[in-house]
């Protein structure tokens, strides 16, 4: 059976059809599981044994057809060609200022990694200051968080290796550039929090699997712990602050004040917007009292809180405690009854973010899913708007928080903006002059002004108005002959704000039309409009997304024959749902790294976190609603489907590969139409964050090739 997985010919024409393909053999095994006295069969259970040698030879089996077929299609090489010109241009993430140094990650066009750089004053030359190239000749190490010690000497730093979310810290001389001898290990979901006296910092990690744990024994993510690991010193010295031994499954984020006086637990339990705040008094800051009691702040999981900073032992939090759409708010823990006040009342858009800037506090909000910053006093008095370039967002960082920057007491507010045609740019404000200027201008290699954003609203399947953006090439002629890109997420209270992207202008440079929804389930328009597209409300994000692909059509912007879908993680399963739902409404689907089998997804790494959103099977009402719209499940066989290329990696330990291997066979076999169902499987890549430009370069070129062959966007795709 291997031999017949690995040695299996295929021929690939110029003009590739589904008839030409001949899908590897994918056993169909016996098992049957029972939910509530429904029997669910689950013939590809042992696909799930990503690791197993049958698995693998699956996987080479599946790649040796798709990947000559993608390169084969007719614009292939000129789509890597034309996407390799325009990723190569100068750009930066948003400068961060320590200790009167500056802080920001520069990719030079086509590195596989950004470089973190240090500038030593704002008329001084920067330099390299970690080069995450270098720890890999494949580019397949990231740099995936920093921060820099209050005294400017440190900079504690943690990577990650073939898009894994387990993560290595270790500790960097500023001046030297060279590592000490701190490796610490063990570590997913945390912070690095630094004591202001600039000798250690707190962060959190899992313990390690008992000596001669057999595989499947040892849960990884459980038992998550909160240490002090004192510079120079090794990890079996780091000293235990916080554990919750009653409570396996809680994780824990550091954060220390800027003044050093406080350390601020948050906790964490799943995916859930939803925390409880414990806080250590530490005391002297240059000696701080690791010990000291905690501070039960907030004690139930009833509300979101972020921290924002503090003024002595007043805290200040951004929060949605009582509200929609968040609010800022103060707690004096002075105070006996520690009675919270509100600072900033909830407004008509939505809180994103908060942060001391200057002598108050500067706030982003969203509107419609566009960003606005706004400014306030500490006793919440509004200051004004600060202008942004036009329609657009201060953009999230790959690796999480938002492109804004600022410290209490320094002017200088640092942020990032970005547009569907409009690359993030570094911007400087100086909330002491009430004035801005480019931090980093960008060189590009095309006009932004060719291409226009329109912002719409439509209705979906209830009546409920959702927006959605259309952006594609100035004069484009409304026929319902453009091919389109629809794209869309809805999950975890994630809003989908515009976002430049190289890809998609390769796409709308060559007339195609890029369209983003912003459906139920996401942040945009706070609690409620995220509880709407959660568990049992799941199908209307689905409703939504199709709703979004019927206004597209009746509006002339397309037609069904040129229409892809594409969503990735979350946004997979979107994919995944709505495909089997309606068919007939796409000519291609792409979707990536999809959480496809909604009866198991809690089994695997960090899924069950995600059981606020979802719900899980293990309830009879769970089991109802999931098993209606799983991916996997709702696969009909002799359906005629589109074209579809779904995407993973072998190194995803977020979403495992064993959704979208599942979800492509069952695909494959239920096929009855002529257009085909191909998986793509990078190797040595996670789940998508830090994957290496030239690794994005290829999956891009792929993506846009089948997207553009099977949507007319080269030639009329076959009939299906």
């Amino acid at each position: 059976m291997i031999r017949a997985f690995v040695c299996f010919l295929v021929a690939v024409t110029a003009a590739p059809t589904a008839h030409a393909l001949d899908y590897p053999d994918t056993p169909r095994g016996p098992v049957v599981d029972d939910y509530f006295g429904t029997p669910v069969p689950d013939p590809y259970r042992w696909l799930e044994d990503v690791d197993s040698p049958q698995t693998r030879a699956w996987v080479e089996a599946q790649n040796a057809l798709s990947l000559p077929f993608l390169a084969r299609l007719p614009e292939r090489e000129a789509l890597r060609r034309r996407l390799t010109e325009l990723w190569n241009f100068e750009r930066y993430e948003v400068v961060e200022k320590r200790a009167g140094r500056y802080f920001f990650r520069r990719n030079d066009g086509l590195q596989n990694q950004s470089v973190l750089y240090v500038q030593d004053g704002r008329k001084a030359r920067p330099r390299a200051l970690l080069d995450p190239n270098l720890l890999a000749a494949d580019g397949s190490v990231a740099l995936t968080d920093y921060e820099v010690s209050p005294d400017g000497r440190w900079l504690a730093y943690a990577t990650a290796t073939s898009g894994s979310d387990w993560n290595e810290i270790r500790v960097r001389d500023i001046a030297t550039g060279k590592d000490g001898p701190d490796h610490l290990v063990r570590i997913k979901f945390s912070s690095i929090a630094w004591t202001r006296d600039a000798k250690g910092f707190f962060y959190s990690r899992y313990p390690d699997p008992p000596e001669g744990a057999a595989a499947g024994t040892f849960d990884d993510l459980a038992h998550q712990k909160l240490y002090y690991h004192r510079v120079g010193t090794p990890q079996s010295e780091d000293l235990l602050i916080f554990e919750t031994p009653q409570e396996p499954k809680w994780g824990f984020v550091p954060e220390v004040t800027d003044d050093g006086r406080w350390l601020v637990i948050t906790i964490w339990r799943g995916s859930e917007n939803a925390y409880r705040v414990y806080v250590k008094d530490l005391g002297d800051p240059q000696r701080p009292r690791l010990d000291a009691p905690v501070i039960k702040l907030v004690d139930d999981f009833e509300a979101e809180y972020a921290l924002i900073g503090n003024v002595g032992s007043v805290l200040y939090f951004r929060t949605s405690q009582g509200v929609e759409r968040g609010r800022i708010a103060a707690v004096d823990l002075a105070d006996p009854d520690r009675t919270w006040r509100s600072i900033v009342p909830e407004q008509a858009d939505t809180l994103r973010h908060a942060l001391f800037a200057g002598d108050g506090i500067v706030a982003l909000y969203m509107r419609d899913a566009t960003s606005r910053l706004r400014r306030f006093a500490l006793d919440g008095t509004p200051r004004g708007e600060i202008a942004l370039p036009g329609l657009g967002s201060v953009p999230d960082l790959n690796f999480g928080g938002v492109q804004i920057r600022g410290q209490f007491g320094d002017p200088e507010l640092f942020y990032a903006f970005a547009s569907f045609n409009r690359p993030a740019t570094n911007y400087v404000y100086d909330l002491s002059k009430n004035r801005g200027a480019v931090f980093h201008p960008l060189k590009l290699r095309f006009n932004p002004d060719d291409y226009v954003t329109e912002q719409v609203f439509y209705p979906s399947k209830d009546g409920t108005k959702i927006p959605m953006f259309i952006s594609y090439k100035r004069g484009l002629k409304r026929d319902g002959q453009n091919p389109t890109h629809l794209y869309g997420y809805g999950g975890f209270d994630i809003p989908l704000t515009p976002t430049f992207s190289v890809p998609n202008l390769v796409w709308m440079e060559r007339g195609g039309i890029f369209a983003q929804a912003n459906l139920r389930g996401g942040g945009e328009y706070g609690r409620a409009w995220h509880e709407a597209g959660t568990r049992e409300r799941k199908q209307n994000v689905f409703d939504d997304f199709a709703a979004a692909a019927q206004y597209l059509i009746a509006q002339q912007y397309t037609s069904p024959r040129h229409l892809a879908i594409s969503g990735r993680s979350n946004g997979g399963l979107l994919v995944g749902a709505t495909l089997n739902q309606h068919p007939e409404l796409f000519a291609a689907a792409l979707p990536a790294v999809g959480v496809m089998d909604m009866l198991r997804y809690h089994r695997f790494t960090i899924g069950w976190a995600w059981a606020s959103d979802y719900g899980t099977a293990e309830t009879e009402e769970g089991f109802k609603y999931l098993y209606a719209y799983s991916p996997l499940h709702t696969i009909k066989p002799g359906t005629r489907y589109p074209a579809v290329l779904v995407t993973t990696a072998d190194h995803d330990d977020r979403v495992v590969p064993g959704h979208s291997y599942k979800y492509t066979a069952a695909l494959q076999h239920a096929q009855a139409g002529d257009a085909p169902i191909l998986i793509r499987i990078d190797i040595k890549a996670g789940h998508g964050a830090g994957k290496p430009i030239g690794k994005l370069i290829e999956e891009e070129a792929d993506k846009l090739a089948f997207m553009r062959y099977y949507t007319g966007g080269h030639s009329a795709p076959a009939r299906h």
